[in-house]
Order: structure tokens, then C-alpha cells, then sequence
């Protein structure tokens, strides 16, 4: 961004405007490709995501200027929107009762990306800031040819769902999750859990460069640690974890470890304390398969798209607001000195927004009589 545009104030502000942008187109089609997979099929919609994520990324890496940056930004929207496709396929090769555990094999896909992706993106951008995005689009393009010829249809013909114009719409499909009382207080939780986490994936670069003066390197060692989290608890230890607690008494925990960590992140006052917190917040990545698994058991399987689209709808709406709002917050706080608590707002409003949906989903459990007790491990025979 700093080839682009000048001070703080200004590239907090672009920031914000190049996310929020993503996160609009993101939004919006979400709903709309999930109703689509849930009419042609899964795997058509994938397909086109990965064409469309190559094409991104070719934009982005040629940019000269920011409207070429906004270009990128609304391909990267748009077929990033197929998230909500893959949560769909995951769930139509599970059962109800694995179904958390497929999600958080999708999460620890991502959490893998997440090791390799910033290590590779730092040394490529050592060499030239432009390579990566190149790279990245090669891999998007042998994705697509892997998709083309190895990933099968998930969906049957007598389980797919008539398309309707009024399934695509994202303010529709919204509306009907909040009409859904049966589920309400779930969603107002994983709404609120996944607006903390878009204010930190949105401001995280920002904040440690205003406060710990970090580069690049600081940032994909970074993203390292998360992405090594996300993997081991999602794809190794996700199951015995629902195992032990259970989904309900899960979520609970790992949004508390979530609220605790983004206290810690505002109040740190050395850049290592935040590579230290990362790696103690590992129960965090298992609150969010641990609540889709809960909603996806009560809906229907020919609706499962459409559900997986709503939700990933509640993550690009705050990919939306969570920019603009964090990088107001972080243009007012970055002329303060590194070390005033002030600098930390963001993250403590992180904090906020988590304890009032542990609260929620609290009341939720409780209203419904789901357990939230701790499970007894089972004994060895003799």
C-alpha cells in the first residue's frame, strides 16, 4: 500500500476501502453461489472459483495503480465467494455426526495455507513484491486442472434444490437465518465471533507495524504460527476435542480463549509477546466448526449450500464493516507512541463483541438444554 499511497492516515484508510470492497462482493455472492451449487452441483461452482481466484491474483500482481488494485480486489471477491460451496461439499460427504469435523478439515486446508503461504510469499517478496501474486495464480491454475480431473460431484440429482431468485439474495438469505428462532441465538453468536475475527485479520498487518515497527518477515512468522495452530487443533485434534467436551461446551471454550488472546494482543508491548500468544490460543480454531457443526445439523440436506452461503454471508458483512471501522479506529490511534494502550482499541473491541456472544450462545445452550458439561472419559476395560 505504500507504493500507492502516502502516510498513515491515508493507507489505513485505502486499506480499509481494498477490504471492504472484497468483502462486499464477497457478500453478495456467497448466497448466490450456494443456491447455484445447490441446483447444478458443487463441483461446476468450484471450478469457476478457481479460474476466477487465478485471474485475481494475475490483476493484483500486474497493478501499476489503485484501480487496478480495486479490479483485483472485486475478482478476488467474487470467486472467493465459493467458500460457502466447499463448507456445502464438506457436508454432503459427512454425516451429521462428522460434520464438525469435515469443517474443520476445510479450516485446516486453510490453516496449511496459512503456514506455507506467508513463508513463501516473504521470500518471493524479497525478490521482487510482484512474484508472489504471480506464483500464487500458477497454483490457482494447477488447482483448477487438479479440480478438473481428480474432485467428483458431492451433490446427487435427487438432492438438489430448485434455483430461486429469492435464494440469492444476501439480505434475503439473512433474513431467513434471523427468522430461523430455532437457531437465532447460535447465528447472533457466529455473528459476533466472526466480525472479531474480521477486525483482526483486517488490522492485523497495520497494528503491528504502527506498534512494533514489523516488516513483512515479522508478519509471515506470523501467519506461520497461526496457520500451524489452525492445522494441528482442526485437523488432529478437532475430533477428540468434541470428543472430550463436546460441541456446545467447545465453542464456549474457544471463544473465551479467543476473547482472553485479543486482550492480551491490545495490551502487548513487545512484538514476541504476540507469536507467544498465537501459540496459546489453540482451543480459539476450534469454536467456529464447533458452532457450524451445531447450525448444520438442523437444517436439511438439499439446503445445506444455501445455509453454508448464509453463514460465510455473516463473514464477508463483516469483512464489509470491520475494515472501514478498524481502520478509523487505528488512523485516530497511529500518531500516538508505540507503547500507549490507546494503540490497542481495535482489539479490544475484539474483546467486546466476543464476551457478549459467549454470553449469547451461553443462554442459547442453556434455553435449549443442550449439555455444556464436560464429558467423562471413557474407562479402561478391566
Amino acid at each position: 500500500m505504500g507504493d500507492f499511497v502516502n502516510g498513515r492516515d491515508a493507507q489505513a484508510l485505502w486499506y480499509g476501502i481494498l477490504a471492504a470492497t472484497f468483502g462486499l462482493l464477497q457478500f453478495i455472492c456467497m448466497p448466490m453461489l450456494g443456491a447455484v451449487s445447490d441446483r447444478v452441483g458443487r463441483r461446476p461452482v468450484l471450478m469457476y472459483s478457481m479460474a476466477g481466484m487465478c485471474l485475481n491474483f494475475l490483476a493484483t500482481g500486474w497493478a501499476p495503480n489503485l484501480a487496478c488494485l480495486f479490479i483485483g480486489r472485486v475478482l478476488g471477491g467474487v470467486s472467493s465467494a465459493s467458500m460457502s460451496v466447499a463448507s456445502a461439499y464438506a457436508s454432503d460427504i459427512s454425516t451429521p455426526e462428522n460434520r464438525a469435523k469435515s469443517f474443520g478439515k476445510v479450516g485446516a486446508a486453510f490453516g496449511l495455507g496459512f503456514i506455507c503461504g506467508p513463508m513463501l510469499g516473504g521470500l518471493l517478496g524479497a525478490i521482487n513484491l510482484h512474484l508472489p501474486f504471480f506464483i500464487a495464480a500458477g497454483l490457482s491454475a494447477a488447482n483448477l486442472v487438479y479440480g478438473y480431473l481428480c474432485v467428483p460431484e458431492s451433490l446427487p440429482l435427487a438432492q438438489r434444490a430448485p434455483f430461486k431468485l429469492s435464494r440469492v439474495n444476501p439480505l434475503t438469505a439473512l433474513l431467513k437465518l434471523a427468522r430461523r428462532t430455532e437457531i437465532r441465538g447460535l447465528i447472533v453468536a457466529y455473528g459476533l465471533m466472526t466480525f472479531a475475527q474480521m477486525m483482526l485479520q483486517s488490522t492485523w498487518v497495520l497494528y503491528t507495524h504502527f506498534r512494533f515497527n514489523w516488516s513483512p518477515r515479522e508478519n509471515g512468522v506470523a501467519l506461520f504460527c497461526v496457520g500451524l495452530c489452525a492445522a494441528v487443533v482442526q485437523a488432529a485434534l478437532l475430533g477428540p476435542l468434541i470428543k472430550r467436551f463436546g460441541e456446545a461446551r467447545l465453542a464456549l471454550l474457544g471463544m473465551a480463549s479467543g476473547a482472553i488472546t485479543y486482550l492480551l494482543y491490545g495490551l502487548a508491548t513487545q512484538g514476541w509477546m504476540m507469536y507467544v500468544f498465537i501459540l496459546c490460543n489453540l482451543l480459539a480454531f476450534a469454536a467456529g466448526p464447533a458452532l457450524q457443526g451445531i447450525i448444520s445439523k438442523l437444517s436439511p440436506a438439499n439446503e445445506q449450500g444455501e445455509l453454508m452461503g448464509s453463514l460465510q454471508s455473516i463473514s464477508s458483512l463483516g469483512i464489509i464493516i470491520m475494515p472501514l471501522v478498524g481502520s478509523v479506529i487505528l488512523g485516530r490511534v497511529s500518531h500516538l507512541v508505540a507503547g500507549d494502550w490507546r494503540v490497542g482499541s481495535t482489539f479490544f473491541l475484539c474483546v467486546a463483541m466476543q464476551v457478549i456472544a459467549i454470553a449469547v450462545a451461553a443462554r442459547y445452550f442453556k434455553s435449549h438444554h443442550i449439555s455444556v458439561q464436560v464429558q467423562a472419559a471413557p474407562s479402561s476395560p478391566g
